[in-house]
């Protein structure tokens, strides 16, 4: 196949992923933005959460700047900057800010050192706890520990459940597309020799 192709061909064949922004800071503390589709859940006690990076032949800003620093936020993208968010995904020099260049709102929280994006729905700081390389193909996947959770409490279920769609998330496929969500329906814990019923 070509190069170019088979890329494409990948890269969609797996269907939607999540999406989120990946903020960090440097150790002087200079702010980085870079939108990611490779969000994986790893467990929720503790709760943690991985993202797959390139293998860092070149220069990984993110992947750098968690592994200096030790924490990173992971941002839900909504369709109201769907087009901000994917310009991060440019490759700016290291001394170039991302919130500056796409027009996103860097948000401070009180004793926490990295940035949010103001605009974003979810906001989760993390920490992060582990790296493991792949070897067979040179990516590496950084795990953290989520630390604290920021969330419009509107779309905060009774039952704990982040109503997503409310807020307008969106998700991806391949490395170019973007999709508005809609909830089919929720279903209750599966039982053996019992049909599947609505919550």
């Amino acid at each position: 196949m070509d190069r170019l192709y088979r890329t494409q061909l990948v890269n969609s064949l797996w269907g939607f992923r999540p999406l989120t922004l990946v903020g960090t800071t440097d150790k002087l503390e200079n702010p980085n933005l870079t939108i990611v589709n490779n969000i994986l859940h790893i467990g929720a006690n503790p709760p943690l959460a991985g993202i797959l990076f390139r293998p860092p032949v070149v220069e990984r800003h993110s992947l750098e700047n968690i592994l200096e620093t030790g924490f990173f936020s992971l941002n839900h993208i909504t369709n109201s900057f769907y087009r901000k968010a994917h310009q991060t995904s440019a490759k700016y020099d290291r001394a170039q800010s991302e919130f500056e260049a796409t027009g996103l709102e860097a948000e401070y929280k009180d004793g926490i050192t990295v940035p949010f994006v103001k605009e974003s729905p979810v906001k989760v700081l993390l920490e992060y706890t582990d790296r493991k390389e792949i070897e067979l193909n040179g990516t590496v996947l950084v795990i953290g520990k989520v630390i604290e959770i920021f969330l419009d409490e509107k779309i905060l279920n009774k039952d704990g459940f982040i109503a997503h769609e409310k807020a307008g998330v969106i998700t991806g496929a391949g490395l170019d597309a973007y999709y508005e969500t809609n909830l089919l329906h929720r279903l209750k814990y599966a039982r053996p020799n019992q049909p599947p019923q609505e919550l």
